[in-house]
């Protein structure tokens, strides 16, 4: 889940960086450990949503076997921790900031592109994780 969670925020990460101030006038390989990190990060979170749904439905396998209200419960505790990491880095740690071109909703002042991160990839996450367990599973039977 972790890897693919990361491997799918990587291009994310570095279609926002118009989105931030400073970064597109990092040096380059800045820039990049900023991406890379900040997709490692998006892993972590996706690890951490995982095991949120894991205890609530009292199992950890429930990727083999998910339906929308597991996907539902793994996007909202994604929101959750994205909401409250932002709010953090930006407006108490200031770790980032975002430019003035980046949409942000004025009730959590959290940019809008964070927002749709943890809306439109997760179900992806969730989609390609469950096709792999399910070719290693298919996989591992075929050489029994």
């Amino acid at each position: 889940m972790a890897l693919f969670t990361f491997l799918l925020n990587v291009p994310w990460e570095f279609l926002q960086v118009p989105l931030y101030q400073d970064m597109p006038s990092m040096p380059h390989w800045t820039a990049v450990k900023a991406c890379m990190q900040a997709a490692a990060g998006d892993a972590l979170i996706g690890l951490v949503a995982y095991w949120v749904v894991a205890l609530w439905r009292r199992r950890r396998g429930w990727l083999w076997r998910y339906g929308l209200k597991e996907c539902a419960a793994f996007v909202l505790a994604g929101l959750v921790i994205t909401v409250g990491l932002e709010w953090y880095a930006t407006a108490i740690a200031q770790r980032w900031s975002y430019a003035p071109v980046m949409p942000t909703l004025p009730w959590l002042g959290t940019g809008l592109t964070p927002l749709l991160q943890w809306l439109l990839l997760p179900p992806l996450f969730l989609w390609i994780a469950s096709r792999h367990l399910a070719g290693t599973a298919a996989l591992q039977t075929r050489g029994n």
